[in-house]
């Protein structure tokens, strides 16, 4: 297959790159090295890739209408991955246009680019568990409503999935929908819970906690994640949403007990208030997942941890 891949230079995105190359496909990499994280995390992250012949990148920013009508009528892609997007739910609190402008208008554009070559791509974009918002009922499910996200960025994910319905609906462009559940693992964002935590512990610093530790997150190991990706893009048909998650999850004080485990470390806990926007947990039934797609995570969140926490120490020199 040829794919593109927006946000491919980042942690889900690379890592879903390799996978593509290893399966044979052809992949032409988006990404505007955005300066939320380092940009030479992101070059590492591509490293090997950008060294098969069958890998290009294209850096550019995914809001380029222009760019994105010439890179798509130039490459006829047989699928459309679009992971890029401005990620974080407290970021989002303090820019709520930004996050407007990069992940529904650009997700627009991309999708009326992809209506204008025929035959029509396959759409595979990313949507994010945040959608289901603050409840106390679980597991979630697909067919839950979702009209109470509680950050900007939640709100931009449910927009995303409204307008890729309507392409759909007027073009007959096959759309698939995937709510992340808290991924995590080797080339983690450093914003990201586990990527923080782990630092801080290694270096003996103090872990903030936000409430009293019994939130909980269904973290996801990021090939899981990555399998589902690819499972969706070989079945994309019609319109689809699917939850990509671990359906295992985990509360706060305990993550943070079983990273200062992992690294061998004790944990110095900062106990601080609840924030805005956070949830109180993410948990996914993926039913739908392994029904349609075959979907079946594999990584026990322990294993996954080891994982992590190797390629941290292999990263950090540790």
């Amino acid at each position: 297959m040829r794919l593109i891949v927006t946000g491919g230079a980042g942690f889900i995105g690379s890592n879903l790159v390799d996978r593509l190359l290893a399966d044979g496909s052809d992949v032409v990499v988006v990404d505007n090295f955005d300066p939320f994280y380092d940009r030479a995390a992101k070059e590492r992250n591509l490293a090997a890739a950008l060294a098969n012949p069958r890998c290009r990148l294209v850096e550019m920013d995914i809001r380029d209408a222009e760019g994105t009508d010439r890179l798509v009528a130039d490459v006829r892609p047989d699928a459309i991955v679009h992971l890029a997007a401005r990620a974080g739910v407290r970021p989002s609190i303090e820019a709520p246009a930004l996050y407007a402008d990069v992940n529904v208008l650009a997700t627009v554009r991309w999708l009326e680019a992809a209506c204008r070559i025929e035959p029509r791509p396959r759409f595979v974009y990313a949507s994010s568990s945040s959608v289901y918002g603050d409840r106390p009922d679980a597991p979630f499910r697909e067919t839950d409503p979702v009209d109470h996200p509680v950050s900007p960025y939640a709100a931009t994910k449910k927009a995303c999935e409204l307008v890729a319905y309507t392409f759909h609906h007027l073009h007959g462009l096959p759309v698939t929908g995937l709510r992340f559940f808290t991924a995590y693992g080797p080339r983690n964002r450093p914003d990201l819970a586990i990527a923080k935590f782990t630092r801080l512990i290694d270096r003996g610093e103090p872990v903030p906690m936000f409430g009293d530790g019994t939130t909980r997150r269904d973290y996801t190991y990021v090939a899981d994640i990555v399998d589902g990706i690819v499972r969706a893009v070989e079945r994309c048909t019609g319109h689809h949403l699917y939850n990509l998650g671990n359906s295992s999850p985990t509360e706060l004080r305990e993550l943070i007990a079983l990273i200062a485990e992992a690294l061998g470390k004790e944990a110095r806990i900062d106990r601080l208030p609840e924030q805005p926007g956070d949830v109180r947990q993410t948990y996914a039934d993926v039913t739908r997942g392994a029904t349609e797609l075959g979907y079946s995570p594999k990584t026990t969140f322990r294993q996954g941890l080891a994982e992590y926490v190797a390629w941290y120490r292999s990263r950090s020199g540790a």
